[in-house]
């Protein structure tokens, strides 16, 4: 069997009490329950790009970086585990998830849907530790993941976990929420000189140029395998804008690699970043605060057709 090392992201979730209430119940009742509960983790799971190991009873282990690897494996299995739980709130099921990321030797030859381990290593064990110290409903991880994912998830602090089998305690944070503006805020800040990419800098410059002398928009692709430096190339052009003399306003969005519905994704980033819209708002608060800052931007007989074009971005009905 070919195998080789990986860094993945491991995500174990467990439901609260069940065992308890199993004890009491049929098999086939049992079987019933778990079954519409375990499909929706599956689809979940599998829609941020997961790989589902496993079914244990009620507990469900996750790769994220393993068969298929991508950038942002640890963001995707954050979110994919607090869409779990907003699901899990919905349905009033308790559950408790623990997300770390660490090297594991991946086997590429396992099938995952044969039952077949897909991962081993000690990262798989911590991931378990962590979905036991989390509390109901919670969504616990590593040091490792939040560091990866504190850009883009709102994080709140808690203590250590004391996990059997450990030297140290665990240092793990609790998962509140995606940050507002999914990818307007996240920069790599480059602490190194650029080396090796100044002609690619100064094609952006003169992209940014030629949109500022011709207030004509500008299309860039940048095309690269992951980690070639293509986001600190963004952050370069951000770096020419802020020292311009002039006062230049930069928004930016991110299209995501999965889910439903991101066609447009980005733009809607970009609007939400630009009228101060939150993911926590109500959609009377966004469209009070859509309408102002249309309002600021376009004359008053195009702001009504700018305004409503504008609200599907942001999945607000659109006003007749």
């Amino acid at each position: 069997m070919r195998q080789e090392r990986k860094v993945v992201t491991v995500l174990f979730c467990d439901l609260v009490g069940f065992t308890s209430r199993a004890e009491e119940m049929d098999p086939e009742d049992v079987a019933a329950l778990l079954a519409p509960y375990q499909a929706r983790l599956k689809d979940e799971l599998e829609r941020y790009g997961g790989t589902v190991e496993k079914f244990i009873g009620d507990a469900v282990m996750a790769l994220f970086g393993a068969p298929t690897a991508h950038e942002d494996d640890p963001e995707r299995a954050v979110r994919a585990a607090l869409a779990i739980r907003s699901f899990a709130e919905e349905e009033g099921i308790e559950l408790r998830i623990g997300i770390t990321t660490g090297e594991a030797l991946v086997s590429l030859d396992a099938r995952p849907e044969l039952g077949e381990t897909v991962a081993t290593g000690d990262v798989i064990n911590t991931a378990a530790r962590l979905q036991s110290a989390a509390p109901v409903n919670g969504v616990l991880v590593g040091e490792s993941t939040y560091r990866a994912t504190d850009r883009a998830v709102e994080y709140e602090p808690t203590d250590a976990v004391e996990a059997k089998g450990k030297a140290e305690p665990v240092q793990a944070w609790l998962a509140v929420a995606p940050r507002a503006r999914l990818g307007v805020d996240v920069f790599q800040v480059g602490r190194a000189p650029l080396i090796g990419r100044e002609q690619e800098r100064a094609l952006l410059a003169t992209a940014l140029s030629r949109a500022r002398s011709e207030r004509q928009p500008q299309l860039v692709t940048l095309v690269g395998v992951p980690g070639v430096g293509k986001s600190r190339l963004v952050h370069e052009l951000y770096r020419i804008v802020d020292e311009d003399p002039d006062l230049i306003v930069w928004r930016q969005g991110r299209s995501l690699p999965y889910g439903e519905g991101v066609a447009f994704w980005a733009i809607g980033e970009i609007v939400k970043a630009h009228a101060g819209i939150l993911e926590s708002e109500s959609a009377d608060v966004a469209s009070e605060k859509l309408a102002a800052a249309v309002r600021d931007l376009v004359a008053e007989h195009d702001a009504a057709w700018v305004e409503r074009s504008l609200r599907p971005l942001l999945g607000l009905n659109v006003r007749r």
